[in-house]
């Protein structure tokens, strides 16, 4: 696979902070900090817990993705 674009790109990077902050809302331990969970947060101004992050994170990245095809 080929990420050519800038838009490509950072989709990219969602799907891998979204993967990693379902991991770790079933309990896997981020060893080298930050956590995909702090990163979310901080960048997308999301408030919770992991389990409301997750939530509305999937459902960001579901709007993204459906908004870009």
């Amino acid at each position: 696979m080929m990420l050519n674009t800038h838009d490509q790109i950072h989709q990219f990077r969602r799907l891998t902070l979204l993967k990693g902050l379902q991991l770790e809302a079933e309990g896997y331990q981020v060893k080298r900090p930050p956590s995909c969970y702090t990163v979310i947060k901080k960048e997308f101004k999301l408030k919770g817990n992991k389990a409301k992050v997750l939530d509305q994170f999937t459902k960001i990245v579901n709007n993204l993705k459906e908004s870009s095809t």
